[in-house]
């Protein structure tokens, strides 16, 4: 049940159809994970739902200096705009996700949006490690294993993208 690499570096194969199968969960539930995420983060001004305050523990409870200071002198005065763009990643993260498409693109900001949320939280009193640690691996698999190519829009656009030939289509064919 090992997944391998195909004669061509564009294509991922997996030995099973159950592997195959365990990829899509993967991805799916990944997605959900943010769809789920997002019910809380409503877009009524100016805390989206209570993210002003878990953004304001980086500064209260600081995992990286650097990062501390960014969020308090240049995410928070700004909070409106960062609040609307963490929203809409957030949705666009779980919906492309769910269905497969750009999967490799959208497992890497799921990758950075789990990075910042980690920097936020993770030293904040009774957070579970492991929820932090449980994202990085999920999304570390959807971008190693390309899961949209198994049973996702990736695996049904890929020959278009790669007969286009264009800068686009190389990108989509990366990115999927």
């Amino acid at each position: 049940m090992a997944i391998s690499v195909a004669h061509t570096p564009n294509e991922v194969q997996t030995s099973t159809r159950g592997v195959r199968w365990l990829i899509t969960a993967v991805r799916v539930l990944t997605g959900m994970l943010w769809v789920q995420n997002v019910s809380w983060k409503t877009p009524r001004l100016p805390d989206y739902g209570g993210l002003r305050m878990w953004t304001q523990d980086a500064v209260d409870h600081p995992v990286l200096a650097p990062y501390s200071f960014l969020v308090q002198h240049v995410v928070l005065p700004g909070f409106p705009v960062f609040g609307a763009l963490a929203l809409a990643a957030e949705i666009l993260l779980g919906a492309f996700l769910i269905v497969g498409l750009a999967t490799r693109f959208w497992a890497v900001i799921g990758i950075a949006q789990t990075l910042v949320i980690t920097l936020s939280a993770l030293y904040v009193p009774g957070e579970w490690f492991w929820s932090y640690a449980l994202m990085f691996v999920a999304h570390f698999a959807v971008l190693a294993t390309a899961a949209g190519r198994f049973g996702g829009v990736d695996a049904v656009l890929r020959p278009r993208w790669a007969a286009r030939g264009n800068r686009l289509g190389q990108f989509l064919l990366l990115a999927s």
